[in-house]
């Protein structure tokens, strides 16, 4: 052998050019090394000796550790003996400098490497040194540009240290490794400039400075990036140009491809000067087993020779065979090779093949004699940093929403039912991911995934499968989801094809047109310009031997056709053009810019022969696998073209059958070019393996089976899962990759495992998925292997599916899912399962860790700014306190000022978080030797009050179930997790002599999993749960307690306070103090009300004060924590606000509650006085000798005060409070408040509490006050509700509400507030209500034995407002300034009956609501319209109002019953008519334009009662009366509106009878039998108009219609989607459809009724059916659209019985208000401005953008006596500002009306509803008209046509107008005081009157004031001991 090796270096130095110029001696340089931990386990362990500190198979670099292994130079000489002349060492620079600069180098790793350096010099061989390799030091890779300064520093330092020893040097050995370490916001391009300046700094600094000694300096650059790195100008030249000595090349030479060598060596002949080589690292590949490696080295020399290149030498490691017996060490160049992935092939189980060397026969060959225990032996190693670990899902799997966003269809929509699925389930909702994009990327959060494979839905994006079809919504989704991903530093991989075609597609024939290519490609080319900004990992085609096989051959999967020979082989064909096509568009239009990677995900299973020793069952197998992965891959990855078997042996079964059985198409050369090499990467989904065998028959049938010429099988022994079609079969996935690795990448290209799973089944335990968890656990180990033992470049694993889904034909039987998806639940809940758990495991330590390469404990993340510590007060509380002001700032403020939303931000470091606490969650009561607590025992002691004997034993199991404790909070996106230790858990007799490690160790692997996710602990040592054996001496009433508790806190802080940074001792000690020692409620049921609580109070202070100086003293400096306790309270609010005795009660529960505590720790050591009055007068009103409440010495307050660095406030509710004598005795803490706490009815209602959210402001701002400006961190607050379900808009809404008030009061007030902690993370044991009350952001399933959490949609609401750090100002309802359309139409309106009055003059006759408003019950109050506001004798001043308000317009409607009195023709009222005429002129005559509502809601009460709407001869009596007003009022009025609001005429007045005339016993007929009349009449008086006035009188006519605006109450919930749709549709669409779209009614409303008609037992719908005459007579009666808004509801889905015949019922909708909604005089209005653009644009959407007039708007107070209506101008000023959004938005608005003019007669309330711009004073005989500040807003609005800038400075239209004048009318006189005056001058004079009364009344009340006070005062000094703050106490 050593003959051998001596040749083939006498041919190396024989070749002319080498060694030109470089050496005197001509020596070649042969390199060997580095040293590998995995080489010194080999030499250190003979016998396998265990005890090595190496690891076998660890092929890491070794890093230099003193002493040098003893073996060493035994080595060494070795490697010198087989003519090795130099050796590799690779410095670690992270080691050397560990702090990143030269100034602090770790001089022991230093001397390290100098020993190691002699020691190789010492062996007579030379150093190869390399400065850079792996891992950078902390800190240097943040900023690039600084890069290149900090190496150039570290390779001084490494020239200097070790220059002597080390003549040849090497900046970089892997360029691409080291890019990969600097920030990914930039390209490529620049960290390659980067690496270059960094590399020529140091190479100069090497010439300059150390050249001298001889050295030479290079750098190693990839062979095959050659071209790149050294020829493109535009790149990196610089890396080699006059900046090495020499190149250094990383070569991989592939014996059967010397071409592509020679290829890449080429370009180095195009350097001048010619420049010499190294082969610093050499790889050989795919070389034939049996050949001489000599001959190898030699035939790669000559390869390279024949390159004309200048060789100074190579690495020839690889050729090293190194061995250790029990006395030696040695290495040897050897006579075999190994080659990666390559064994020789064993004679033994060699059965001959016609390709005796193919990858199959080598892979197979490589495991063949394998042992079972060999197989499946199982590795603990960990896989190579930076690899992927993810979760995948397919878009018709999940995305549901099928027909949102204008999706259109996609073959899976369209798959025939004789292709049924299983079930017949449909993908239309799946797993509702469509709306679910914040819940899908939580789960990622929470199983820790670093990269999401998910699919682009090609019909949601291209809904024709074109781009001139884009949908903007679907691009929409796709961004969010791809920006939700990398906002939560998730790496986007996407895939543009996953089997769903457009159907649109699919209708010209799909992947069998050779059109569908370029509509590929476009599809494709799309969503890389859209998306590969973000979007770096591409899949073009996700398994498309599926589609092939499954949607074109056996027909099982959509598009259904089964043509195995002809259509499977075309839409293979197509899809590889298509493929190559997107791959080549992307590396010529995006990658340079991108820098992305686009592959393809091939599926395969592997294929193990039936029968090993049958040459035909191995041939059958490798057959197998070309024509299930080769029919993919080998086009792309080997040559162009398909593989040669799969085409012989479709040639062979054609020329065997009579006709064809098979058709393959054939690349030209030119697309084989093309194809050739068309993929970055190649993505693998595998999971399972078959048994094959050749075919048992021939057949000319064709079948994928039979044209493969294999038949498949399944061991029996195989385990099974619910699929029949997957086994477990773990060691075929490490087989399959060896042959993938062999056959298609090579080491060229990597894999991406990109599926990988099984399912469970429907029927199974469908969350403890034990059988996939160990599945996942094989196959990963598997894939490790192949990583490890075989070198397969492996970059991912992927599982297959994050979420169960729809699985094709066997719908949603098949669970793929980590997470459970319970279809049953409209909302889509998804659970996470064991495997989801096991997952994250995996992913959190790389693999498999072993003990000795356990996780390192982190850093803690950093929580918020704390301050220095705070300064108490040294003063005490006045009584009452200074906070007082909190109630003179706050408690008059208006109910909508206090309760309208703020949108902004808190503090950047704000600490978001959630709580819990250890016997509420943890479960576990008694394992691992757990102590009792006082929980325990009180539970388990019958006839303890809790609900359901309910106990904490296993609560929700967290003490197990920390996995998902972990991951429900990095799903939540926390920064912090308050939870509190259990005394018992740590210490079970409660001292320190009982140290439970079980405890410890479950508390130390929460705080390392939370630092590990970058969540701050913040824990509570106490709450609650004391340990029964302290409590069995006493408790707190013992003294020994405070020492007790200071030893188990000293080992808290000693034991976890490296990591915790936040600790609070106790949690709301007033609830521990009173409920366990007062009344008794909570244990240990002390009752002892009087004097209990007060000395419990004393002891938990001054334990408290004892453990803050601990931690302050000892513990504090070195781990700055910050330490506080909890403390409670409700909001107290005085019942009388202006009463001082109210106000001082409303403090003194304050300072009972929050003060008890506080005053002593944040003021002056000592209780507030408010305390020590009351319980110290009490106790001497009950004859004590001394008080109740204990005393503090001076120097216990000393200690006491300012222990505290932060305030901890736990606030749940308020309470309005006022002040009471209550009895002396028995003595009660409660009594001595003197205060009855109650709370308003009106407050929403949850399990426990009211919300009163404002109240949380006004404590915060109390704190403030009392206690100075101290950071406040709030560490409860929540809601309980016994709704046990996933859908809690309740609590939605309390945190909603609670969490502004905070933020106003942080940004508002100037609240110090810090963080917030939502109460709590999931449900938990709520105390003495048990499971009953929920809590919990998570739902809990306490009837499952291990408790699965799922999120509520309040999780999510949460997230969204960690993820915006508050509630910003989103960009749409930013306000617009602008102003509308020139001639835009600016309006007022009213309605006859509301205003006119008048209800029986002049020969008027009743309308229904002259008869509704008398029948007692209707109206409110009574109220009628028989005067109203008397406009019938006001026309003057309507008028003047009018102008006031500077409108153009006037909407008014007339009378039917005036006009016509019987509503027929046959009598004409002139009177009444008169009236319009008069009014109309009035109105031109100050150029103001009527626009005439001929109905609105009251008709003739004659027509009523012969059936009215009911009957259909009214739409004659209609056409006739309008007839009327056209023709008498035609020539003045050019606005007409036929009808107004039918839709309240139907519904309210037919339906549920709350409106005139009160029908409501045919509600599920009567509606829609009145709504076809209204329609019709509509229409016959549109024509009427139309055809005989329109010519001669030019006016405009059509109807208003009102709305609400819906929006889903859960956006994430497609039912709930679909819902709000529906609510717009029947109430809107009613009647908008026929008229505005085609004569007819909507298909929602057509389609509901019919079917819960024929459900009923009808035959027929309810709902009327328009003739066709019909319908085309009502299609497009309008000219305009005339639309009425007010507000928008909350809208869910809401199933009715079948028996229930309404409106209500057909629509199937419930609706609410969402709380932080401003509320308005009327319940059904709430003030939401951003309905009224969206309802705009939908009109738009809807009926084609028709012209739309707002013909009303306007909001409604109660009570209004104040004219500054401020709750009305800021409805119009959103309102009206949304309009003007709508008209940028394209919405061809033309006008807008206000509603109304003045207050009126708001039908069934009366008159107490306020909806006017002017008040009208109904106890007034004169009524007169008083403008509100609305009206001078509303006004400013129509004179400026908008909102003028204010940054344009002051705009002349701000100036109001001179007043308004009116046409000369006899104004009316009143007598007054005995002169007779004008209304005007009445008006005034009775002003005057009142002012001058009002003065008087408060003269005598200021002086009787003063005589009281001065009377008092001496009666006090009288007595003054009685009020004396000191007592006898």
């Amino acid at each position: 052998m050593e003959l051998t090796w001596n040749l083939v270096f006498i041919v190396l130095l024989s070749f002319p050019c080498w060694g030109l110029e470089w050496a005197p001696d001509g020596n070649f340089i042969s390199a060997a090394g580095p040293l590998t931990k995995d080489l010194l386990y080999n030499l250190s362990s003979p016998l396998g000796n265990q005890s090595s500190t190496f690891v076998a198979g660890d092929k890491d670099i070794y890093i230099c550790r003193q002493p040098l292994p003893a073996f060493l130079p035994e080595y060494l000489s070795s490697i010198h003996a087989s003519q090795i002349t130099h050796y590799k060492v690779f410095l670690p620079w992270a080691q050397l400098l560990p702090a990143g600069s030269s100034k602090k180098p770790d001089s022991k790793t230093v001397q390290c490497y100098r020993r190691l350096l002699e020691a190789i010099r010492t062996a007579q061989l030379q150093p190869l040194v390399v400065l850079h390799h792996q891992a950078l030091p902390a800190g240097t890779i943040q900023r690039s540009e600084v890069f290149a300064d900090v190496f150039a520093d570290y390779a001084a330092f490494a020239f200097h240290s070790f220059g002597d020893l080390v003549e040849i040097w090497f900046t970089f050995s892997d360029l691409e490794k080291a890019i990969t370490e600097f920030p990914h916001q930039e390209s490529r391009l620049s960290h390659l400039q980067t690496l270059a300046v960094a590399h020529r700094k140091a190479y100069e600094i090497y010439q300059k400075e150390y050249a001298s000694q001889g050295g030479k300096l290079s750098v190693v650059l990839g062979a095959e990036a050659v071209s790149e790195l050294l020829l493109e100008p535009t790149t990196s030249s610089s890396l080699a140009k006059d900046a090495v000595d020499f190149l250094s090349l990383d070569l991989h030479y592939e014996c059967q491809h010397e071409a592509s060598l020679l290829q890449q060596l080429s370009k180095l002949q195009t350097i001048e000067p010619k420049v010499k080589v190294f082969i610093f690292n050499l790889k050989l590949q795919d070389c034939p087993s049996g050949m001489n490696p000599a001959e190898l080295l030699f035939s790669l020399f000559e390869a390279i020779n024949r390159g004309k290149v200048l060789i100074i030498g190579s690495d020839v490691d690889m050729f090293l065979s190194c061995s250790s017996g029990s006395k030696k060490r040695s290495c040897s160049l050897t006579d075999g090779l190994t080659f990666t992935g390559v064994r020789p092939q064993d004679p033994r189980t060699a059965v001959g093949s016609s390709q005796p060397n193919s990858a199959y026969q080598r892979a197979w060959e490589t495991f063949a004699n394998q042992s079972r225990a060999e197989r499946d032996a199982f590795l603990q190693d960990v896989f190579p940093e930076g690899f992927l670990w993810g979760v995948s899902t397919g878009a018709f799997n999940v995305e549901g929403g099928w027909a949102e966003g204008g999706r259109g269809a996609s073959v899976w929509d369209q798959l025939g039912p004789q292709k049924a699925t299983k079930g017949h389930a449909t993908p239309a909702v799946a797993s509702d991911s469509y709306h679910k994009v914040d819940s899908d990327v939580a789960l990622l959060r929470g199983l820790r995934a670093q990269v999401y494979k998910f699919s682009i839905s090609w019909s949601r994006v291209f809904p024709s499968g074109h781009r001139h079809s884009l949908s903007l919504q679907g691009v929409a989704y796709y961004n969010k989801l791809i920006d939700s991903l990398l906002d939560s530093h998730i790496e986007p991989m996407a895939t543009l094809f996953h089997w769903d075609l457009p159907q649109a597609l699919q209708d010209h024939g799909g992947w069998q047109n050779e059109s569908v290519v370029d509509a590929f490609l476009d599809y494709a080319a799309f969503c890389f310009s859209t998306f590969g900004d973000r979007v770096k990992l591409w899949v073009t085609f996700h398994e498309p031997w599926v589609m092939s096989y499954a949607g074109y051959g056996t027909g099982q999967h959509a598009p259904g056709i089964s043509d195995p020979g002809v259509a499977s082989f075309k839409v293979a064909h197509l899809v590889l053009k298509a493929h190559a096509r997107a791959w080549h568009h992307y590396n010529s239009h995006h990658r340079a810019q991108q820098q992305g990677r686009v592959g393809i995900v091939l599926n395969s299973d592997w294929a193990e022969p039936l029968s090993p020793g049958r040459l035909e069952d191995l041939r059958a197998s490798e057959r197998f696998l070309h024509f299930m992965l080769g029919w993919f891959a080998h086009p792309i990855f080997v040559d162009g073209d398909y593989p040669a078997a799969l085409r012989a042996q479709i040639q062979q079964i054609n020329k065997h059958c009579p006709s064809a059985v098979a058709q393959l198409p054939e690349f030209t050369e030119a697309e084989k070019q093309f194809l050739k090499g068309s993929a970055d990467f190649l993505g693998l989904s595998h999971y399972t393996s078959r048994l094959i065998s050749k075919a048992r028959q021939d057949t000319c049938i064709p079948s994928y089976d039979t044209i493969g010429g294999f038949s498949q099988h399944m061991d029996p022994a195989w385990p099974q899962t619910s699929s029949p079609w997957i086994r477990v079969v773990p060691w075929g996935i490490r087989r399959l990759l060896q042959f993938v690795s062999l056959e298609y990448t090579r080491g060229k290209v990597p894999i991406y495992l990109a599926g990988n799973g099984m399912p469970i089944r429907e029927s199974e335990n469908l969350l403890d998925d034990s059988l996939r968890v160990n599945y996942f656990n094989q196959y990963i180990n598997e894939v490790l292997k192949a990583i490890k033992k075989d070198s397969v470049d492996v970059r991912s694993y992927i599982v297959r599916a994050l979420i169960d889904g729809f699985e094709g034909p066997s719908g949603y039987s098949q669970r793929f899912g980590l997470h459970h998806v319970n279809f049953n639940d409209s909302s889509r809940p998804r659970t996470p399962r064991k495997s989801a758990y096991f997952f994250t495991s995996i992913i959190e330590k790389n693999g498999f860790l072993t003990k000795e390469n356990a996780v390192k404990r982190l850093r803690p993340p950093s929580t918020a700014n704390f301050p220095p510590k705070i300064r108490a007060f040294t003063f005490p509380s006045e009584v009452p306190s200074k906070a007082k002001v909190v109630w003179e700032k706050f408690s008059n403020v208006p109910k909508f000022e206090r309760d309208l939303f703020y949108h902004g931000t808190f503090r950047d470091d704000f600490l978001w978080g959630v709580s819990s606490s250890a016997y509420q969650i943890e479960g576990a009561w008694d394992a691992d030797g757990k102590g009792p607590s006082i929980w325990d025992n009180f539970t388990h002691t019958p006839g303890n009050n809790v609900k359901g004997n309910a106990t904490g034993d296993v609560a929700c199991d967290s003490y197990h179930q920390l996995d998902a404790d972990l991951n429900m909070l990095r799903a939540l996106n926390v920064k912090a997790y308050r939870f509190s230790i259990s005394w018992s858990r740590i210490f079970p007799t409660g001292r320190n002599s009982s140290i439970n490690q079980y405890g410890v160790n479950y508390y130390n692997r929460l705080i390392d999993g939370l630092v590990a996710s970058n969540i701050s602990p913040m824990v509570t040592l106490f709450h609650w749960d004391l340990p029964q054996a302290l409590q069995d001496i006493g408790g707190w009433e013992n003294p020994s307690l405070i020492e007790l508790f200071n030893s188990y806190a000293d080992f808290c802080f000693q034991t976890f306070g490296d990591r915790v940074k936040f600790w609070m001792t106790f949690n709301e000690p007033t609830y521990q103090a009173w409920l366990g020692y007062g009344s008794g409620a909570f244990p240990p049921n002390v009752k002892n009300p009087g004097w209990a609580p007060y000395t419990i109070g004393h002891a938990l202070i001054k334990a408290h004060a004892r453990v803050y100086h601990t931690y302050d003293e000892k513990y504090r400096p070195e781990q700055k924590g910050v330490i506080s306790l909890s403390l409670s309270a409700h909001w107290a609010e005085p019942k009388s606000p202006g009463l001082p005795r109210d106000v001082e009660a409303a403090d003194r529960m304050l300072q009972f509650s929050l003060g008890w505590f506080a005053h002593p720790i944040f003021r002056n050591g000592d209780y507030p006085d408010a305390m020590k009055w009351k319980v110290g007068n009490r106790s001497e009103l009950q004859h004590l000798a001394t008080s109740r409440l204990p005393s503090f010495t001076e120097e216990e307050k000393r200690y006491v005060r300012a222990t505290a660095d932060v305030f901890c406030l736990n606030t749940y509710s308020s309470r309005i409070v006022r002040h009471t004598t209550p009895r002396l005795n028995p003595p009660s803490y409660e009594y001595d408040q003197e205060t009855i706490e109650e709370e308003d009815p009106s407050w929403p209602s949850t399990a426990i509490n009211r919300a009163a959210p404002w109240g949380l402001r006004r404590l915060l701002n109390w704190i403030k006050e009392e206690y100075g400006d101290t950071p406040i961190y709030i560490t409860e607050n929540g809601v309980g509700l016994t709704n046990p379900k996933m859908e809690d808009t309740e609590r939605i809404f309390y945190h909603k509400t609670y969490i502004n008030e905070a933020l106003k009061a942080y940004r508002l007030d100037g609240v110090d507030l810090r963080g917030y902690a939502a109460w709590s993370l999931m449900d938990n044991f709520e105390w003495l209500n048990g499971y009953t009350v929920k809590f919990g952001l998570y739902h809990v399933d306490f009837t499952k034995v291990d408790r699965p959490r799922t999120a509520r949609a309040s999780a999510r609401y949460y997230t969204e407002v960690i993820a915006n750090n508050g509630m910003p100002l989103s960009k749409e309802d930013e306000f617009l300034y602008g102003r509308f359309p020139e001639g835009f139409i600016w309006s007022a309106a009213s309605a006859a009956y509301q205003i006119e009055g008048a209800w029986r003059a002049d020969g008027k006759g009743l309308s229904i609501w002259d008869t509704f408003s008398h029948t007692p019950l209707k109206v409110g109050n009574d109220d009628t319209g028989d005067v109203a506001c008397d406009s019938y004798h006001k026309i003057a001043e309507d008028v003047v109002a009018l102008q006031n308000l500077g409108v153009s317009h006037y909407r008014f409607s007339v009378s039917w019953s005036r006009v016509l009195p019987d509503g027929t023709t046959r009598y004409i009222n002139e009177a009444g008519l008169d009236y319009y005429v008069r009014l109309i002129d009035a109105l031109l005559a100050v150029n103001i334009k009527p626009q005439v509502t001929i109905y609105h809601w009251d008709l003739p009460q004659a027509l009523q009662d012969v059936g009215g709407w009911e009957n259909e001869t009214i739409v004659q009596r209609f056409k006739d009366y309008a007839d009327v007003l056209f023709r008498r009022l035609g020539d003045k009025v050019k606005f007409w509106i036929t009808l107004n609001e039918p839709f309240v005429v139907a519904y309210q007045g037919y339906g549920y009878g709350t409106a005139a005339p009160g029908i409501f016993v045919r509600p599920g007929t009567a509606p829609y039998v009145v709504g076809h009349n209204l329609i019709k009449a509509h229409a016959e008086a549109w024509h009427l108009y139309n055809d005989v006035y329109r010519a001669s009188q030019g006016g405009v006519i059509s109807i208003t219609i009102s709305s609400d605006w819906a929006e889903p109450r859960d956006p994430s919930n497609q039912e709930d989607v679909d819902a709000a749709r529906r609510y717009v549709q029947f109430m809107g669409g009613w009647f908008a459809h026929p008229i505005f779209k085609n004569g007819d009614y909507n298909e929602v409303m057509k389609t509901r009724i019919r079917d819960r008609s024929l459900a009923a037992g009808l035959n027929k719908s309810r709902l009327p059916e328009f003739t066709e005459s019909e319908k085309r007579r009502i299609n497009g009666t309008y000219d305009f659209f005339g639309f009425n808004h007010y507000t928008t509801v909350l809208a869910y889905n809401l199933n009715y019985s079948s028996v229930i015949s309404s409106f209500d019922a057909d629509r199937g909708v419930a609706s609410i208000a969402d709380r932080s909604w401003s509320d308005s005089g009327s319940f059904w209005l709430k003030m939401t401005p951003f309905g009224f653009r969206r309802i705009l644009n939908w009109l738009k959407e809807e009926y084609n953008n028709p012209p739309i007039y707002i013909t009303e708007n306007g909001v409604s107070q109660r009570g209004e006596t104040n004219f500054n209506d401020t709750a009305r101008i800021y409805y119009l000023r959103s309102y009206i500002n949304e309009a003007l959004k709508a008209v940028q938005d394209k919405v061809d608005l033309r006008g807008y009306t206000v509603w109304s003019v003045m207050d009126n007669f708001e039908w069934a309330t009366g008159f107490a509803e306020q909806f006017g711009l002017h008040f009208v004073n109904h106890t007034d005989p004169s009524l007169p008209r008083i403008p509100k500040a609305s009206a001078k807003f509303y006004a400013s609005i129509t004179r400026c046509n908008g909102f003028p800038d204010p940054a344009a400075g002051p705009h002349p239209c701000l100036q109001p107008d001179a007043g308004p004048t009116i046409s000369p009318v006899i104004e009316e006189r009143v007598q007054f005081l005995g002169l007779t005056l004008g209304t005007t001058e009445a008006q005034t004079a009775l002003y005057t009157l009142f002012s001058l009364v009002l003065l008087g009344v408060c003269a005598v009340a200021f002086l009787s004031y003063k005589y009281c006070k001065r009377a008092k005062q001496r009666k006090t000094q009288a007595g003054q001991q009685e009020l004396s703050p000191i007592s006898s106490f």
